[in-house]
């Protein structure tokens, strides 16, 4: 009898040692998926243009920034050249940027590097090598390479545009600032997200990539559901805004942007697409409103990143 107890007990035992086991590997996996759920998907950064009214040096954007609780920031050229004409060092810039824990994964500048015309477009080059030494110089990865000189000209056909494109990666990748080709959703070219997906796909380059925006996805006419024919390695940042039902869309304009989430993009779905191609870059909120350039920078830059992790949240739920 006390063998059979024994041989009892210990088969007791071992079936609850058991079902505790399943019990607690189901609620780590459970865990698991509510960790991998909730998880940040996406890195914010701050584009300068966000704060222009407030004429800031890039420095105190840089500051802002930082204290906001950003972990990019993504400046303007022109306000390089202006740091650097005010006799600041590109290097120690870069230093303080790094300082801060901010990255400059992308940046924004206007070189036309996409028109017919050869001197025009050669002169867009030059530009477009220095800008992207400038930018290379405070640690940056990236630039914009939107359609610059030809918004209201004659559409250019996007294979001849692929080309272009390629020289521009060309130097691009020489310099090691890769460019961005961006959609502008009021331009005669390049105005919708399938026109540059073509432009980087036909330029065959490797590193060939695409910046898109909320609002320009809009103002083309692209809407938001070509992104789930891009891969994730296909984007590495996004602008992030949001825009009013009213005006529509014919005659909205940048100044027209509102912080995300308090309009009618289909932000939540979006992100959620943007996830699962397996999009991880940085969402960097760029907004040209002119109600946000009257108020306190720090506080437009904090509303910002909580309006963005906001939407982030509601799209993770």
């Amino acid at each position: 009898m006390t063998a059979n107890l024994t041989r009892r007990t210990w088969l007791t035992t071992a079936a609850t040692a058991v079902g505790g086991m399943a019990i607690a590997g189901a609620a780590a996996s459970a865990q698991e998926n509510k960790d991998r759920k909730t998880a940040a998907p996406f890195r914010y950064g701050l584009n300068t243009a966000t704060l222009r009214g407030q004429k800031l040096s890039i420095v105190e954007e840089v500051e802002i920034a930082s204290r906001a609780g950003y972990q990019a920031i993504e400046p303007w050229v022109s306000e390089l050249h202006q740091y650097v004409a005010e006799g600041g060092s590109l290097k120690d810039l870069g230093k303080r940027i790094a300082d801060r824990g901010l990255s400059v994964d992308s940046a924004i500048d206007f070189f036309e590097w996409i028109v017919d015309d050869d001197a025009q477009r050669k002169k867009g080059l030059e530009n477009a090598r220095r800008s992207m030494d400038r930018v290379k110089q405070i640690g940056g990865l990236r630039i914009a390479a939107p359609p610059s000189g030809a918004t209201n000209r004659a559409a250019i056909p996007l294979l001849t545009a692929a080309e272009r494109y390629r020289v521009l990666l060309d130097i691009g990748t020489q310099i090691g600032v890769i460019p961005q080709v961006e959609v502008w959703g009021f331009s005669k070219v390049l105005s919708r997200l399938g026109e540059a997906a073509l432009v980087a796909i036909e330029s065959g380059h490797k590193e060939a990539c695409i910046l898109a925006d909320v609002y320009h996805l809009y103002k083309g006419g692209s809407g938001f559901e070509g992104v789930n024919l891009l891969g994730g390695s296909t984007m590495h940042v996004l602008h992030m805004n949001d825009y009013p039902a009213d005006p529509p869309r014919a005659v909205i304009t940048d100044a027209h942007r509102i912080y995300p989430g308090e309009g009618v993009a289909p932000l939540k779905t979006f992100l959620r697409d943007l996830r699962h191609i397996g999009f991880r870059g940085v969402l960097s909120l760029e907004l040209f409103n002119r109600e946000y350039w009257k108020h306190d920078a720090l506080a437009v830059a904090r509303t910002g990143l909580e309006k963005m992790k906001a939407v982030v949240a509601s799209s993770l739920e």
